[in-house]
């Protein structure tokens, strides 16, 4: 009888349809923080550190700040050229030319903001110069080709480190749709599988996964998305990965799992949200990556295994993502892996302990057949 129940821990158990959620992702699929920030009154801290304020800008505010920052410039110092001019009187003697202006050629405002271009770019078309009788225009031209180079050195910076950033690289590194639970080495296992869309590796590649489940302490505190570590290989090494091919990325439920007495009927009713994170540097830039995606209970599939999508062509072995995320149903104990393991903790003892009682009655038998033949001598 206790054999029976053993075996029918191991079937299959009767399709139940996955039940329709509402949950709010924490992580979209495509890695996108589902989070806002509000009430922040400390505004002031995003000017402290105003290089990466305006790195994470949406692109049409960069755009705009970048326009803004060149524009304002030449406009600040056109202006001044022009009081200079006006106070030293070159707006009054245009047509005499016995008087030595400042900027020569420089008869208005217009023509003063084209020599504050000409002179932050360098471009020196030649026909507005300045003079050496102006040394006030000396001080100025001073200043503006030092504070030009640095309004140059910061804006390229921000274009560059934006066009660069890497997170554009983590859009070719993909995550299945769904995450499985079957049987591997006779353990209970949840898997999802990443793969990379380039040819260019991510070098250092490690993979992380989070359980994000709202709980509550044995004092009665309610902790809202709490975040507990899923082990896939830390201590093992398994987590680092050589991303060449697309991996099938393993977490062993046992006693330290959060899953360790989760059944299919309990996991089926549950509610929580597994986050996976992908890093590794970006072989052509250096710079750090990181893709993120995550899987809700109704897109953790129980009793699924993964396709295979590597074939070996001739000299070579190819990928077909057309079955990346492809699944197909296996043989799949129902219970939890806590159950798994007591059953078969004790079919092993059940199997230790019948073996020498099946010796003790061999060797009975042997000895009540020598003394029968005793006897019948």
């Amino acid at each position: 009888m206790a054999m029976a129940q053993e075996n029918a821990a191991f079937s299959p158990g009767p399709e139940e349809p996955p039940r329709r959620r509402g949950r709010q992702r924490y992580v979209e699929k495509d890695g996108r923080c589902n989070v806002q920030q509000g009430n922040v009154r400390e505004t002031y801290r995003y000017l402290t550190d105003l290089f990466t304020t305006l790195v994470d800008l949406q692109w049409r505010l960069s755009l705009l700040f970048f326009v803004l920052a060149y524009a304002l410039t030449w406009l600040f110092f056109g202006a001044i050229w022009w009081l200079i001019a006006y106070g030293r009187g070159d707006l009054e003697h245009l047509e005499d030319t016995a008087w030595t202006p400042c900027v020569n050629n420089l008869n208005g405002f217009v023509a003063a903001f084209l020599f504050s271009i000409e002179t932050e770019t360098t471009i020196g078309y030649g026909h507005r110069v300045i003079t050496d009788q102006c040394p006030e225009g000396i001080v100025l031209l001073l200043l503006q080709a030092i504070l030009g180079s640095m309004v140059n050195a910061f804006m390229v910076g921000c274009m560059f480190v934006k066009i660069s950033q890497p997170n554009k690289r983590a859009a070719t590194l993909v995550f299945s749709s769904h995450a499985v639970v079957s049987l591997r080495d006779g353990r209970l296992c949840l898997m999802f599988r990443v793969g990379d869309l380039r040819s260019s590796h991510i070098v250092e590649a490690s993979i992380r996964a989070k359980l994000i489940r709202s709980r509550q302490t044995l004092e009665g505190e309610f902790i809202p998305l709490h975040q507990t570590d899923l082990s896939v290989g830390f201590d093992t090494g398994d987590d680092r990965l050589f991303l060449v091919s697309p991996l099938v990325i393993s977490h062993e439920i046992d006693a330290a799992s959060p899953f360790w007495e989760a059944s299919r009927r309990a996991l089926e009713r549950d509610d929580f949200e597994i986050v996976v994170i992908l890093e590794g540097m970006v072989e052509a830039t250096g710079m750090t990556c990181q893709a993120r995606s995550s899987y809700l209970v109704d897109e953790v599939l129980w009793g699924h295994r993964f396709t295979s999508v590597l074939t070996l062509e001739d000299g070579f072995y190819e990928v077909d993502y057309a079955s990346f995320h492809e699944t197909f149903e296996v043989p799949t104990p129902s219970c939890s892996a806590r159950e798994l393991a007591e059953a078969a903790a004790r079919l092993d003892a059940h199997l230790y302990w019948s073996i020498p009682s099946r010796l003790d009655e061999k060797v009975e038998e042997e000895g009540a057949g020598e003394g029968a033949g005793e006897e019948a001598g």
